[in-house]
C-alpha cells in the first residue's frame, strides 16, 4: 500500500482489561506525528479513523516510518513557531505606532472634548444662509431711501383675488374684505403716502361705470391711483369711463375683454419718472389660460419717488 506501512490484527482483549483501555491500547500507535504531506498522510488519516472508529481493521505506521515522520512534523513545529513569533513583533509595532498616531490628533483637553474631536474628523462644515429678510409688499430688494413701495396684483381664478399693496399696507385685498368682480381702485396721497379710499366696482352686473367714472375724477391732485381687475372688467364699461382713464395715461382700457386681467398704475397732478412700469394686460386664452377659462394673473411692483420739499 504505501513504503513502511503494514495491516495490524486486532489485539486481544486480555482477562480483567476494560473494552476501554484495549481501544485505547491499539490507537496509541498512531497518537505519533503525522507523516509528510503525500499518500503516506492519507492512508495515516485513514488508518488513524479506523483504528479508533467501530471497524477491527486499521493500517498502522510500522516504527522505522514514524521516527522519520515524527522528525519532519517536529522541523515543521519550530518553522511555524518562528514565524508565529515574527508576526506577533510585528503585530506590536503596527500597535504602538498607531497609537502614537492617535496620542498626537487628541489634544491635551478633558475626555468628553477629545472624543466630540474625534467624532468630528471628517465632517462636513454646515453653513446656514441667514434667512432673507422681508421687503416692503414682498419685494425682492428693498426700495432706495426717499421712495414708496407698491405691488398691484391681479385676481387669477375664482380663488385669488386681486390686491394692491402700498408702503406694506394691504388697500385692496380678501384679508381687508373690500375686493370684488370688476375693477377695484386705490387713490393715495402722494404727499403723505396715506391712502384716501379704496373701493371696487362691479363691471358684470348693475350700472357701475358712472359711479366708478366719478370716483376716479373725484381724486385730488397730487394723488396715485392704483387700479386692478379681478374676473370681468370690461362687460359693463361705458365710454365715459374709458376717457377718464385714457385721460389719464392708459393705452389699454379700449384692449380688455371679458376677464382680461389689467393693472395700471397712474397719477393725477404731477407726472411719474419715465422708467416706471404703469400697465400690463393679460388676454383670456382657452389655449394658454393658466385656470379655466381664466388667464393667468399679472402684477407691476416697484418704487415711486417721493415730493421732495
Amino acid at each position: 500500500m504505501g513504503a513502511g506501512w503494514a495491516l495490524p490484527s486486532a489485539p486481544a482483549r486480555q482477562p480483567g482489561t476494560s473494552l476501554g483501555r484495549t481501544c485505547l491500547a491499539w490507537c496509541l500507535p498512531f497518537a505519533r506525528p503525522p507523516p509528510p504531506p503525500g499518500p503516506g498522510r492519507a492512508a495515516w488519516s485513514s488508518a488513524l479513523a479506523l483504528a479508533c472508529g467501530k471497524s477491527p481493521v486499521t493500517w498502522q505506521l510500522l516504527p522505522e516510518a514514524r521516527r522519520a515522520g515524527s522528525s519532519t512534523w517536529k522541523m515543521n513545529l519550530k518553522a511555524a513557531g518562528a514565524l508565529r513569533a515574527v508576526l506577533f513583533i510585528f503585530a506590536s509595532v503596527c500597535a504602538w505606532y498607531s497609537g502614537y498616531l492617535l496620542a498626537q490628533l487628541v489634544p491635551d483637553v478633558p475626555l468628553s472634548s477629545a472624543i466630540y474631536s474625534i467624532r468630528s474628523i471628517g465632517e462636513r462644515p454646515v453653513l446656514k444662509a441667514p434667512a432673507p429678510k422681508r421687503q416692503k409688499c414682498d419685494h425682492w430688494s428693498p426700495c432706495p431711501p426717499n421712495t414708496y413701495a407698491y405691488r398691484l396684483l391681479s385676481g387669477g381664478g375664482r380663488d385669488k383675488y386681486a390686491k394692491i399693496c402700498f408702503e406694506d399696507e394691504l388697500l385692496i385685498g380678501e384679508k381687508i374684505g373690500n375686493v370684488g368682480r370688476g375693477i377695484n381702485i386705490a387713490i393715495v396721497n402722494y404727499v403723505t403716502g396715506k391712502v384716501i379710499e379704496a373701493r371696487y366696482f362691479d363691471m358684470y352686473e348693475g350700472d357701475y361705470s358712472g359711479p366708478m367714472t366719478k370716483f376716479i375724477q373725484g381724486a385730488p391732485a397730487k394723488s396715485l391711483l392704483f387700479m386692478v381687475t379681478h374676473d370681468d372688467g370690461s362687460s359693463r364699461l361705458q365710454e365715459d369711463a374709458k376717457k377718464t382713464i385714457e385721460a389719464l395715461g392708459s393705452k389699454e382700457i379700449r384692449n380688455i375683454r371679458f376677464r382680461s386681467s389689467w393693472v395700471f398704475l397712474t397719477a393725477k397732478g404731477f407726472e411719474l419718472p419715465a422708467g416706471i412700469e404703469r400697465e400690463k394686460i393679460n388676454h383670456s386664452d382657452a389655449a394658454k389660460n393658466r385656470y379655466p377659462g381664466w388667464p393667468a394673473e399679472i402684477q407691476i411692483d416697484g418704487c415711486v419717488p417721493k415730493e421732495l420739499s
